[in-house]
């Protein structure tokens, strides 16, 4: 992430030098091209990560409540065994 913004804020340093000393149109073009291309890469990215981050927060919430009912179950048939973040859930009643 931090390359992407080096790259960006190197962008905007090239089109405010070429808005000072008149580089051409070629290179304004360029430019723009590029600080469009990077801004999307970032918009890519942010949005895959924060998926991802969603996902995972959901899958450790799932495997949270699986444990639970485990316990829960463990408890009603009066069985005392250490709960384990490895333990196998048991699909039948």
């Amino acid at each position: 992430m931090l390359g992407w913004c080096a790259l960006l804020f190197s962008l905007g340093v090239l089109a405010f030098l070429d808005s000072l000393f008149n580089y051409g149109a070629i290179f304004r073009q360029i430019n723009s091209v590029l600080f469009m291309l990077t801004s999307l890469g970032l918009l890519v990215r942010t949005t895959t990560k924060m998926r991802l981050r969603t996902f995972e927060q959901q899958a450790a919430r799932i495997l949270a409540l699986e444990e639970e009912v485990f316990a829960l179950r463990q408890q009603s048939s009066g069985n005392t065994t250490k709960i384990t973040r490895d333990s196998p859930m048991r699909t039948s009643v």
